[in-house]
């Protein structure tokens, strides 16, 4: 039987020699939303428990169970969608990381696949290591990927289950993706100002789910990210959070 590292899978015996041999917890965080006509309404979550996985594995940590839902409102426009308002998300995810303070983690790494869980996350994140003595990360993981240039082709490759968030699915859940029904779809909303945050609903960008191309998606594209993000994020748990 393969080793686990979610602890959910784990008899608390099982928890209870594991936690001797690490201190540091990987806290999936992700949402329940449209993703394209392609991708399930869980890709988020999915990918953020995957990439967990992957990590915990390679710097021996374990992952937490987690809250898959998150802050969603403005895609409530698509069936399916389930809203957390940002104040629970941010007190569930106290009670995971305090719990397992009780139990010896000393290191707390959220990886995090939603962009507006990120503000109640980061808030608790820093009251943890004022509060607590232990340290703490977060990466918001489809805005991290932005920095890897020279891998994606599309004018927009990181828009809303575009070519970027389709070619890790690819990668990591290949059966999860029908490419059969992947669209082009181009914002509908021309933004003059950028720079300045506004509340628009997202059915006002799109009416397919996706934002930009995903036909063009690739699992060899998102490999590349993949395996990049991985080794940058366990050099930082290694070199950073353990030190």
């Amino acid at each position: 039987m393969k080793k686990t590292n979610f602890i959910k899978e784990m008899t608390w015996k099982e928890f209870d020699e594991r936690r001797k041999e690490t201190k540091t917890l990987i806290v999936p965080s992700g949402a329940i939303e449209v993703y394209g006509p392609h991708m399930p309404l869980g890709t988020d979550i999915i990918v953020a428990n995957k990439l967990s996985d992957l990590i915990a594995e390679k710097v021996d940590a374990l992952v937490a169970p987690c809250l898959e839902v998150g802050q969603s409102s403005n895609l409530f426009g698509f069936p399916g969608t389930v809203y957390c308002k940002p104040e629970n998300i941010k007190e569930v995810y106290r009670d995971i990381c305090e719990s397992y303070i009780k139990w010896g983690f000393k290191e707390f790494f959220i990886l995090n696949t939603h962009l507006h869980n990120t503000a109640p996350l980061n808030s608790l994140m820093e009251e943890l290591e004022n509060e607590y003595d232990v340290k703490c990360g977060l990466v918001g993981w489809w805005q991290y990927i932005w920095k890897f240039e020279g891998i994606f082709e599309s004018e927009a490759p990181h828009g809303h289950a575009s070519e970027s968030g389709t070619s890790v699915m690819l990668y990591l859940h290949p059966e999860l993706v029908d490419m059969e029904k992947a669209v082009n779809s181009p914002s509908l909303y021309k933004d003059e100002y950028p720079s300045i945050q506004k509340y628009k609903k997202y059915d006002e960008y799109s009416v397919t789910g996706t934002m930009g191309d995903a036909t063009i998606a690739t699992a060899e594209k998102g490999k590349i990210v993949v395996e990049k993000g991985i080794e940058e994020i366990s050099n930082f748990i290694n070199n950073y959070l353990r030190k």
